[in-house]
């Protein structure tokens, strides 16, 4: 009797030390998220749109008058974000072809992330990395962000002014690269943008960075020119921009700030299509939020295929409700935003996969980050095949078609005007739950009906969570608090 009773303690034991989340799973996630409703044929119209929108000629924020308050540190600003589609129309002829291009940029933009983080995991120094080319010539702020799927990328963009008085200029908004920089004359290449290029003899601000200074230290690719700091920066795309390092007045729509360090190309290559240059969100010394010294920003990326705008907030705080997890670092690279992850459930079902798949090891390889620049999440090669096989088991009914691109799991769903889908989930530490819409991973990939599973899998040990399951949802980083924050609905 005794020894029954022994036993009888320690498995009572071993049942309250399991974590919560795991034992309260079970009975709560088939309950609360079994299914969600995805609207068929508002996706296939949406990829007519995407092909067929025509630009404004003439937007209200884009022809505004910027005022010249100048502002020593930023209490709250706000940005607009923008589609790609106010820029330019697209030039492709269907949405399929569209959508390759950009799954093609995609998996490019992948392996240039997972390349820069083994880069900084190996230790590899700046000083071993060298200039592709080094020929050239010499109180309250908003903006708006848009969608790049009409020109065959995953980008979205923001508009600020430069220089003195500012040129208004289309920027990409990047949270995965910390330089921001923009075309200027003279060029020796520069790609066709929307906006007149930008001319450094024009602005009273523009001042050269020293070689000496520690802003210049801080490029992964630098070279002096007598004590003028030059700089470069390469995507994996191939695209890439060189020219001088700059501190140049950055201008919102109702306030300025000064001494900026931004890139001056005088050489750019790549798919940026209609956009001046690039923002940089990331996590490190050079980025834009490190050097206004902000507490916080967020951002809320408007679908995929419209023409809305949404906004990118500095000195926000996460609005009530916010569901969070924690913001990691990686002490070799502090560029990127990695989250603690715990778990993915599908259907209501909690996926078995080791808690180790999304962690990050002592030496930075592993983990999960956030990027606003990748469309399609990738998982590790285990992680994703248990989920897409739990997808694959909940959607039986639905009638299968060919993989596409990326993608290995598809439908044909051109004879539905809705259908029910297993519901997505993400899971982080202290029972923090994130239920994806239906659209945020079940996506057309043409006119015709053809749905898939919006999720990739990788070799590398490094998981990204991409655009396409953020769209509709603002997305909070609170550096002050070290919390990533997650609020649907509130674009």
């Amino acid at each position: 009797m005794a020894e029954n009773l022994w036993v009888c303690c320690l498995l009572l034991l071993s049942v309250s030390s399991l974590p919560k989340f795991t034992f309260a799973s079970s009975r709560s996630l088939q309950q609360k998220w079994k299914t969600s409703a995805l609207d068929v044929a508002a996706s296939i119209q949406q990829t007519l749109d995407a092909v067929s929108f025509k630009p404004q000629a003439a937007q209200t924020l884009q022809q505004k008058t910027l005022e010249q308050q100048t502002i020593q540190s930023i209490a709250s600003l706000t940005l607009q974000l923008y589609p790609r589609t106010s820029l330019r129309r697209s030039q492709h002829k269907d949405f399929k072809s569209l959508i390759l291009s950009k799954f093609e940029r995609d998996s490019a933009r992948v392996k240039w992330l997972q390349a820069r983080r083994d880069l900084a995991v190996n230790g590899i120094r700046k000083s071993d990395l060298k200039p592709l080319n080094k020929d050239f010539e010499a109180e309250a702020l908003e903006v708006p962000v848009v969608s790049g799927t009409s020109e065959g990328s995953g980008e979205y963009f923001t508009r600020i002014g430069v220089g003195q008085p500012p040129s208004q200029v289309y920027v990409v908004l990047d949270t995965g690269s910390d330089v921001s920089w923009l075309q200027c004359e003279p060029c020796a290449d520069c790609y066709q943008q929307a906006d007149p290029i930008f001319r450094p003899t024009s602005s009273s601000s523009y001042a050269p960075v020293s070689c000496q200074s520690e802003q210049c230290k801080a490029l992964d690719v630098s070279e002096c020119r007598g004590d003028q700091c030059l700089y470069e920066v390469s995507y994996g795309d191939g695209s890439y921009t060189v020219g001088d390092f700059v501190r140049e007045r950055i201008t919102f729509s109702e306030a300025s700030v000064d001494n900026i360090a931004i890139g001056c190309g005088h050489n750019n290559e790549g798919l940026f299509v209609g956009a001046a240059g690039l923002l940089g969100l990331g996590g490190g010394s050079l980025s834009f939020p490190s050097q206004i010294n902000t507490t916080s920003f967020s951002y809320c990326l408007v679908d995929r295929d419209s023409n809305a705008a949404s906004t990118l907030e500095f000195n926000s705080p996460l609005p009530p409700g916010a569901v969070t997890a924690p913001l990691l670092r990686n002490r070799q690279l502090d560029t990127f935003y990695y989250l603690g992850l715990t778990g993915i459930s599908i259907g209501g079902e909690l996926l078995p996969i080791p808690p180790s798949s999304f962690q990050m090891d002592e030496a930075g390889n592993g983990g999960v980050i956030i990027d606003s620049g990748t469309a399609v999440t990738r998982l590790q090669t285990e992680v994703y095949n248990t989920l897409r096989d739990a997808f694959v088991r909940g959607t039986h009914h639905l009638p299968s078609a060919n993989g596409v691109a990326l993608f290995d799991t598809c439908y044909n769903l051109a004879s539905r005007s809705s259908v029910e889908v297993p519901t997505v989930v993400f899971h982080f530490p202290d029972r923090e739950n994130l239920p994806l819409p239906a659209k945020n991973y079940l996506i057309p990939v043409d006119s015709d009906g053809t749905f898939c599973f919006a999720f990739a899998p990788t070799t590398s040990s490094l998981s990204i969570i991409g655009n396409v399951q953020q769209q509709g949802t603002r997305v909070g980083i609170d550096l002050a608090n070290s919390l990533i924050g997650f609020s649907p609905n509130q674009c």
